[in-house]
């Protein structure tokens, strides 16, 4: 878990829809000022995790506590704007409440796209799309900014710039971030703490360890990360190749830094 006060946490948070359970037994905090990023395979429930920490889906079992008034930005997945709809950038921006010109250019000299403030949001490129729908979020001075998976549909050079954004943000803001991401190969040097999430909390640690945690490669088909030198944890149940629950109670190696596993 990280350290420090928590702003948002989750304790045994179980979340199911139509009877199937997408979620189950989540524990997780977000301290003030971190970077933790959820990583997983498609249907690993990481996009819920996110909407059930904000509140737009109902718990099935357990509790999602926040602080007292905690401001949270959220970036979607995807957000689609009918290109056939006049909606320039600045009365983007003014959406659901209105925002002033001088907060407007702010946010947009703040995500690096300063000069897109009358161009209509069809225009855009890709880059600068995700980079107004932060500069939205950040509108709302967050104390937690929530991001699912911000880079989709963004060549290589353009992930990169978007995370080392998404650092220069937190560190020029003080807010910690909640990013959902499938970027591998750059999220271990952009985050603080990685979570690896297949319906549950398989691993989680710091981005080094968890890149040799067991449980990490094979979810990922990385195969065995070599010579390791190891620590031991006991849990009550195993990890099979696709990171799903086993017969309980048994103790294991890892690497020998923490990481954690329910």
């Amino acid at each position: 878990m990280s350290a420090g006060p928590a702003l948002i946490a989750a304790r045994k948070l179980s979340v199911a829809y139509r009877g199937n359970t997408v979620l189950r037994e989540v524990d997780l905090n977000i301290a003030a000022r971190e970077i933790v990023t959820i990583v997983g395979p498609n249907g690993s429930g990481k996009s819920t995790l996110l909407r059930a920490l904000l509140g737009v889906l109902p718990a099935t079992r357990g509790q999602v506590t926040r602080t007292a008034g905690l401001r949270i930005g959220y970036v979607p997945q995807r957000l689609h704007i009918d290109a056939a709809l006049p909606l320039p950038v600045r009365r983007f921006l003014s959406l659901p409440r209105r925002k002033t010109e001088v907060q407007i250019v702010r946010a947009l000299a703040q995500v690096g796209v300063p000069d897109v403030i009358a161009q209509d949001m069809a225009t855009l490129s890709g880059g600068q799309f995700q980079r107004v729908l932060l500069a939205r979020a950040l509108l709302s001075d967050p104390d937690l900014l929530m991001l699912d998976e911000p880079t989709q549909g963004l060549d290589q050079p353009g992930v990169a710039a978007f995370y080392r954004l998404i650092d220069q943000v937190r560190r020029t803001t003080g807010c910690a971030v909640l990013l959902v991401s499938h970027d591998l190969h750059v999220v271990m040097s952009a985050s603080d703490r990685v979570i690896c999430l297949n319906g549950h909390i398989c691993c989680q640690g710091a981005p080094s360890v968890v890149s040799r945690a067991p449980e990490y490669r094979a979810l990922f088909g990385l195969g065995t990360a070599g010579a390791l030198a190891l620590y031991q944890h006991d849990h009550d149940h195993t990890h099979d190749a696709d990171c799903t629950h086993g017969p309980a109670g048994h103790t294991h190696d890892h690497a020998q830094e923490k990481v954690t596993a329910p």
